[in-house]
């Protein structure tokens, strides 16, 4: 595999640009070879016509007549006047009955053609000729004039040699001169990458795209695109930590506080009330590591290619399954309103699940105790709504886009909220294609909107 592009462009030009110089030879071969015809055999003609009139006018020897018709005949320009071109032509003159009556040194005994007049080519001792006939009247003769196709094929080779030769010598030089143009066409990119590899990793402003060629702008656009996502990345990673560790210092500090109340008291009713709140603070860093872990799930995990078939019930029934603990200590009913064959599709199941959970979690975390939790699944042509409601408070309306944000709690949250659930809620369905809405209608419900179909 070719991982140079200089080399890669360098062979496609310098082929392009072969293919172009063999169609330019192939089409002078071709019209040189038909021009070269048409003037020798216009030299035919005119050598043929010549002979039998200088025949005819002055009754001059054969060998003088040609000798008159060469030179009289040869054109310009296609090197007939150069080596063995300008005598060439032999000529026959043949009585009507059949007889030699001359001919030219060059010409051979047996008859060029049988033709009575025009054009005719024939094999003669082993030799192709192309032959001219006219017929003299006057005189009771027919004049034959040709040459031999073998010298009109070198003449034609000839002609296109002395064309290729300094096209071949000069072919090395347009190699090299394509090399350098395509180097140079290319040191953009060079520069590019030199001024990249001075950058240290905190190095993350855009690239200056002002004076780059057009071409490469789109290259720059996407580097400075991948720029600011990781430092928008880096930003939420450096507040993230600083969120965390805060979060996670206030419990440990009480389980410390509480654990050493509970070791130096004396009284049972104030050591029982420590280790209520070192219980109650583990609870809270469970679930607050816990979230934690969901957020870098959430984060990590992405929108996968291929849809996945989830059967909304069973997921919600095993997610209270899990949570029948939390269920059981707050003395909440958990009501299902979805039916059994509501089958959705998804691109991601494992987000949906994170989402769901973290927002059945919070209706549990929020309501009344000896209260109900409903969680209702509706499905139209649009897409599904799963809706999460219980009889709480909920969050004001002025609060809703804040506590989207990480580690944001309402004025209402309780002791175990951590501020990171609908946080989590919010970038699953983010991911999904989908949305959260809030709705106050009857309680307070947390709806996931999504836009899968119906499996």
């Amino acid at each position: 595999m070719m991982r140079s592009i200089r080399l890669r462009l360098f062979l496609i030009l310098l082929a392009a640009t072969g293919a172009v110089w063999l169609l330019a030879v192939l089409w002078t071969y071709l019209s040189t070879q038909r021009e070269v015809e048409r003037v020798l055999d216009a030299r035919l003609t005119e050598a043929a016509r010549m002979v039998s009139s200088l025949i005819t006018d002055h009754h001059i020897d054969v060998a003088a007549a040609v000798d008159a018709a060469q030179a009289a005949g040869i054109p310009e320009g296609f090197g007939l006047h150069d080596g063995d071109y300008s005598r060439q032509l032999s000529c026959q003159i043949w009585s009507l009955q059949g007889d030699l009556v001359s001919r030219s040194e060059s010409a051979p005994s047996t008859s060029l053609a049988d033709h009575e007049s025009g054009f005719a080519e024939k094999l003669v001792n082993g030799e192709r000729w192309r032959v001219y006939a006219v017929v003299n009247p006057e005189l009771g003769v027919r004049v034959l004039v040709g040459d031999s196709i073998e010298i009109r094929e070198k003449l034609v080779g000839d002609v296109i040699t002395g064309q290729l030769v300094p096209a071949l010598a000069i072919l090395p030089m347009l190699a090299g001169l394509i090399w350098l143009s395509v180097g140079r066409g290319l040191s953009p990119l060079r520069q590019v990458a030199d001024a990249l590899s001075l950058r240290s990793a905190d190095e993350l402003h855009p690239v200056d795209d002002s004076g780059a060629p057009r071409e490469i702008r789109p290259l720059l656009g996407s580097l400075n695109a991948l720029f600011q996502r990781v430092e928008e990345a880096r930003e939420r990673e450096k507040t993230f930590i600083a969120y965390a560790a805060h979060e996670l210092k206030t419990p440990l500090s009480g389980l410390k506080t509480q654990a050493q109340v509970a070791l130096r008291s004396d009284s049972d009713e104030v050591r029982a009330n420590a280790l209520n709140q070192i219980s109650l603070s583990v609870d809270r860093t469970g679930r607050l590591v816990r979230q934690l872990i969901d957020l870098a799930a959430v984060d990590s995990l992405d929108k996968s290619s291929a849809s996945e078939a989830v059967a909304v019930k069973a997921m919600v029934e095993e997610l209270r399954g899990e949570m029948a603990a939390l269920v059981s200590s707050r003395e909440i009913t958990v009501e299902s309103d979805i039916a059994e064959d509501l089958v959705i599709s998804v691109p991601g199941k494992t987000l949906l699940r994170l989402a769901l959970r973290n927002v059945i979690e919070n209706a549990l975390q929020h309501a009344p105790r000896n209260s109900s939790v409903r969680i209702i699944g509706t499905q139209t042509v649009t897409g599904t709504t799963i809706a999460v409601c219980d009889s709480g408070t909920g969050i004001d309306e002025k609060d809703e886009q804040r506590l989207m944000a990480r580690f944001q709690r309402g004025s209402s949250a309780n002791a175990l909220g951590s501020g990171l659930g609908l946080s989590i809620v919010e970038m699953a369905l983010t991911k999904l294609g989908g949305r959260i809405s809030f709705h106050r209608q009857t309680g307070f419900c947390v709806c996931l909107e999504l836009p899968g179909s119906e499996a």
